[in-house]
């Protein structure tokens, strides 16, 4: 799968479960491990822990094993790593502090 492919596809599955304030980033520029970043939070650590959990579902039905998934014990922020595309699901609080749109819109200066 492509990772524009890729990125539709992670988008359309955490939509299904009501990921908020959805971002794509297009980093391929300045990242050599990805070409996206979609971040996108929860409303809680259980919905954070649910639209993370869908996704590795989703992703092993299509046939795409994650490379690794991060702070599913937390559920703070659960990072998926598919490859072409790293979803980043975060607790508004969290998603605040950490601020990775800034951070990557910053680097494209």
């Amino acid at each position: 799968m492509q990772s524009t492919e890729l990125k539709d596809f992670v988008i359309d599955k955490i939509d299904d479960l009501k990921a908020k304030d959805v971002v794509v980033l297009d980093v391929a520029e300045q990242s050599q491990i990805t070409d996206f970043m979609v971040i996108c939070s929860g409303t809680s650590k259980t919905h954070v822990r649910a639209i993370a959990e869908n996704m590795i579902v989703e992703s092993k039905t299509a046939g795409l094993q994650p490379l690794g998934v991060e702070g599913r014990e937390s559920s703070e922020w659960v990072l998926v790593d598919l490859g072409g595309v790293i979803l980043h699901v975060m607790q508004d609080q969290t998603r605040e502090f950490y601020d990775l749109e800034k951070l990557w819109s910053e680097n494209n200066a």
